[in-house]
């Protein structure tokens, strides 16, 4: 099966990428950028979403239009950090359903423990888009994509803003059918399960906490 992996790599992705990586970045910029970036993900991560054509009337004469094809899109966020991307997708996005899961990564074990989920009622023949700033250990998209999947989707999609390449090489052995989009894959992880270079803890970065 296809191990889909969409680097984007357009300049102005990167470059505000570049801003967030900063340490003296500040909060403000950081979520103003995320938002930013996000909508950037969410035109390339939409490229190939089916279309119909619709007749429509223009205000000089008739037309058949395109139109999206099928239910409307799923935005699901990985909660907490996982809001900022959401919130940058639903800019172009603002009729998408969304659905919210609540992770956290165990210390000791880097193992992801659910704390909440809570989805749209009819997923079936919908297209989702899972959004997590960071794919480090991978085990939390790992864990998410499993539960949505029990849904019946049409299809599944994982962007990220930073993935390390434990993390693209777990996502991909349990669900090579899920492609994955992201601005970049860094070096490593550290000890910690952090990305490394990476920017941090994203979403200590996005609201501010430590």
């Amino acid at each position: 099966m296809p191990r889909e992996v969409h680097v984007v790599d357009h300049p102005l992705v990167q470059h505000k990428l570049s801003i967030m990586r900063r340490k003296e970045t500040s909060t403000g910029s950081f979520r103003r950028l995320l938002r930013e970036i996000s909508m950037l993900l969410g035109y390339e991560v939409t490229r190939d979403m089916p279309v119909s054509l619709e007749r429509i009337e223009t205000p000089l004469m008739p037309m058949d239009a395109p139109v999206l094809d099928g239910k409307k899109v799923v935005i699901v966020s990985i909660m907490r950090a996982g809001d900022g991307i959401r919130d940058g997708m639903l800019e172009i996005l603002p009729s998408a359903r969304v659905g919210h899961i609540g992770l956290f990564r165990d210390p000791e074990t880097l193992q992801p423990v659910e704390y909440f989920f809570k989805m749209p009622s009819d997923m079936e023949d919908r297209d989702v888009i899972v959004c997590d700033p960071m794919l480090a250990t991978g085990n939390s998209a790992v864990a998410a994509i499993e539960r949505i999947k029990k849904l019946g989707p049409r299809s599944i999609k994982f962007v990220c803003l930073l993935a390390a390449p434990e993390g693209v090489a777990t996502l991909h052995d349990a669900h090579p059918d899920v492609a994955l989009y992201t601005p970049a894959i860094d070096e490593r992880l550290n000890d910690h399960g952090y990305i490394l270079p990476g920017l941090g803890d994203a979403g200590d970065r996005l609201f501010g906490t430590k």
